[in-house]
């Protein structure tokens, strides 16, 4: 059982004022291309953190807005060679979700979760891969902290995302593989998609920060070669 649990959204930074909103009011979930918790096994939950900075002093995004992110080592069972956001199974021990999102994101990255301040949950969204479902939480860094890899068993890279770098158009792209389609970024050689891919989607235009890209629809397995992603067990 952790601390620093409860949802504060009346104290988000203004720039997120708009993005908190949609959250909370469910919006930004029905957005999001997987959804449906038909089938769920709710007996395993789990829960991943949403961990945006920047500067608090502006109404419009900040320059040094950024999003914490990981890259999952290729060893992994599960959605091995993904980047993703710091997250994994709710624990017995757990509070609630943030707990949950709070504590793997220490145990991942040795976040501070005393300089986060969580702000909203969205709706559990099934997984179709892993078959249960996810507890995303949005959280704002008010006072960012080192992050390393602090569990190299689970990921083998902990790095920060600039948002704009996300948003511009050059770094978009649509990714599709047999009848699955879904929104990819590029960032630093990774390519982030499925999941982590479709909410950070949903992020940006619930939020009003997107900007319109090319929707080609390119192939997943041709875009994740050209990757440093080591996605090998991809569609095995």
């Amino acid at each position: 059982m952790g601390n620093n649990t409860s949802l504060r959204p009346e104290a988000a930074p203004l720039w997120m004022h708009q993005l908190v909103s949609r959250a909370t009011d469910g919006s930004l979930h029905r957005s999001l291309p997987e959804r449906s918790m038909s089938g769920a096994d709710m007996q395993r939950q789990a829960a991943v953190l949403i961990l945006l900075a920047g500067a608090e002093t502006t109404a419009s995004l900040p320059n040094d807005a950024e999003v914490l992110l990981t890259h999952r080592t290729p060893r992994m069972r599960s959605h091995s060679g993904q980047v993703a956001f710091p997250g994994g199974r709710l624990d017995p021990t757990d509070t609630n979700p943030v707990d949950c999102a709070l504590r793997e994101a220490w145990e991942e990255t040795g976040l501070d979760r005393q300089m986060v301040t969580p702000l909203a949950q969205l709706d559990q969204v099934h997984i179709r891969r892993t078959g249960y479902p996810v507890h995303p939480v949005l959280a704002h860094w008010h006072t960012p902290s080192p992050v390393r890899v602090a569990s190299p068993d689970e990921t083998d890279d902990v790095f920060t995302a600039p948002l704009l770098s996300l948003i511009d158009p050059q770094n978009r792209l649509m990714v599709g593989w047999n009848d699955w389609q879904g929104p990819a970024f590029k960032f630093n050689d990774y390519l982030i998609w499925g999941f982590t891919g479709g909410l950070l989607a949903a992020v940006i235009a619930s939020a009003g920060w997107e900007q319109e890209f090319d929707p080609t629809v390119h192939d997943l397995q041709a875009e994740l070669s050209k990757s440093r992603n080591q996605e090998n067990q991809l569609l095995r």
